[in-house]
């Protein structure tokens, strides 16, 4: 996964990107994004998926803004992390419960198969 941020007054912001406002340096990865119409320069090792992240945060500010008729930026910003926080958790929870899933039926399959063979190499 790449890891970006720009460093203001000491925090690090992340950012989304709309299409139209990119400008990609190829020799320092540096992208130039536009999230809820602030424009960021970031740098990251794939550009490409800086934006995509950048075109995600940016409609999902949008997406809060629209529902909850606020103004104020960094709020907004925060009720898109919460909301963004909450896919992953949700996303995360199902992927550890499908995968506990999955070892249960390979445990039952690596039993049926010992039992299978157990049967056989009594019969034989």
């Amino acid at each position: 996964m790449t890891r970006f941020a720009q460093s203001l007054n000491g925090a690090l912001i992340m950012a989304t990107a709309a299409k139209d406002s990119t400008l990609k340096d190829a020799q320092n990865s540096s992208v130039r994004v536009e999230i809820f119409d602030q424009a960021y320069n970031l740098r990251g090792s794939d550009p490409e998926y800086i934006l995509k992240l950048a075109e995600y945060v940016d409609a999902k500010m949008r997406a809060v803004a629209e529902a909850t008729n606020t103004v104020d930026t960094v709020r907004l910003a925060v009720l898109a992390a919460l909301n963004i926080a909450d896919e992953y958790h949700l996303l995360k929870r199902k992927q550890e419960s499908g995968a506990t899933d999955y070892q249960k039926r390979a445990h039952l399959l690596a039993d049926a198969l010992d039992e299978v063979l157990d049967e056989k190499r009594k019969a034989g």
